[in-house]
């Protein structure tokens, strides 16, 4: 299946990479020209369908921010590294037989080019270079580059000028300056283009994977015409699970489209009643369906209207659609495994554990609740507990009171530094 890939630069950078794309299986170019790169964004909004978004440089991709939060497609922008500005300074002293130290240059980053200086032990003398990563996205300034430009060759300071920037280049010559621009190599920008139909064919394939929307409605009963409108929306199948609780199945790709939308928003905040929804992924509908209900739970935690995400990889993401944050629910610190050994339980399930702990209202908790919160049954969460006590992991801290008939039920407390065992953000 061709891959379809929406490029947004420069004439001079189009023509490179459509021969270029020519090399690649299955993939079409379709090129979107601008003049300025500040045009990036308007042309975002206007992008007819296609698979993955490829922009020119950092700067149409930072002009294009806002543009890009409403994309359902992902982007990538050609990155200016050391070995686009050495292959550029080869060219000039090359063809032009110009020293560095009468060369004016932009880049994005101006620690790339003092990098390749130390690379190659150039001498330590004074060097004309200007960089723009601290002017974006809001202060960028194209006439402060050229006026630099200009100046530094106005003054006999420098002899040409080498760019970044394609609008540059042109006012440059337009002005009578000798100048050049950064030279993409033919291998950077292959593998540029790999990168976009790798990243755009595994987009595909996770959002082909299987879903769950998990909704429960403490005050009124199933069916009710707004969860019909959001089973819609993300062309789900409803499974009845109780007079309050449904199981919505549908596919990873249908819900990333749908919950960034005002409609997905609406619908959270439509009734006077907090709505807790989780959605998980899976291989298979049953693990689908366990990470959705997980996911559900961090919801109620928030007391408000908001949905969480859990992936098959234990990723989790919410609160949506506000304040979205990332967090592992497994853990691989290596004091958490070194623990989990000696207990004889493994890192996964005490790392659910101390989960469990982390995000209670309260300390104290029963079998029960951690047999619910673990979706195990009630005799693997009491061995597992012993496991625990045992080792003088969890203590035994009273009883709770029944009002039926029973023994109590003995309320733990996990004793071990939940909180050095912390998540971490990618």
């Amino acid at each position: 299946m061709t891959t379809k890939i929406a490029v947004i630069g420069p004439t001079d950078f189009m023509h490179n990479i459509t021969l270029l794309a020519e090399q690649i299986k299955d993939v079409e170019i379709v090129p979107y020209i601008y003049s300025q790169p500040e045009e990036a964004a308007a042309i975002t909004r206007n992008l007819k369908p296609c698979d993955i978004v490829f922009y020119s440089g950092g700067l149409p991709y930072h002009f294009s921010m806002e543009a890009r939060k409403h994309l359902t497609i992902p982007a990538l922008y050609m990155e200016q590294d050391e070995m686009t500005i050495a292959i550029s300074l080869l060219s000039v002293a090359h063809h032009q037989n110009i020293p560095l130290e009468h060369l004016s240059v932009d880049v994005l980053d101006a620690s790339y080019f003092s990098n390749v200086l130390k690379n190659i032990g150039a001498p330590e003398t004074k060097h004309h270079v200007i960089d723009f990563v601290g002017m974006l996205p809001a202060n960028f300034d194209i006439s402060q580059i050229v006026q630099f430009h200009r100046e530094l060759y106005r003054t006999g300071h420098t002899k040409m000028a080498l760019t970044s920037i394609s609008s540059v280049y042109d006012q440059l010559v337009e002005n009578g300056i000798p100048a050049q621009q950064m030279i993409d190599p033919s291998k950077a920008l292959i593998l540029g283009l790999l990168n976009a139909k790798a990243e755009a064919e595994w987009i595909k394939k996770n959002a082909a994977t299987i879903a769950v929307c998990y909704l429960s409605f403490p005050s009124f009963a199933y069916p009710d015409s707004k969860v019909d409108s959001l089973a819609k929306s993300i062309q789900a199948s409803v499974h009845q699970r109780t007079d309050s609780a449904i199981s919505l199945f549908c596919t990873r790709g249908d819900i990333e489209s749908a919950i960034h939308t005002e409609r997905f928003r609406q619908f959270l905040h439509s009734g006077e009643e907090a709505v807790a929804v989780g959605f998980g992924y899976g291989e298979t509908a049953s693990d689908a369906e366990e990470n959705a209900k997980i996911a559900q739970r961090f919801a109620e935690h928030e007391k408000t209207s908001c949905a969480y995400i859990l992936t098959e990889k234990k990723e989790l993401y919410g609160p949506y659609p506000d304040d979205v944050k990332f967090q592992s629910l497994v853990n691989v610190h290596p004091e958490l495994v070194k623990l989990a050994k000696a207990i004889k339980i493994s890192p996964a399930n005490l790392s659910k554990i101390i989960q469990f702990s982390q995000y209670r209202q309260t300390l104290q908790f029963t079998a029960a609740d951690l047999s619910l919160y673990l979706q195990v049954t009630r005799r693997s969460a009491e061995r597992m507990i012993k496991k625990l006590v045992d080792h003088g992991s969890i203590k035994v801290v009273g009883e709770e009171m029944t009002y039926t008939q029973g023994r109590p039920r003995a309320l733990y407390e996990l004793d071990i530094p939940v909180y050095n065992f912390g998540k971490e953000s990618p």
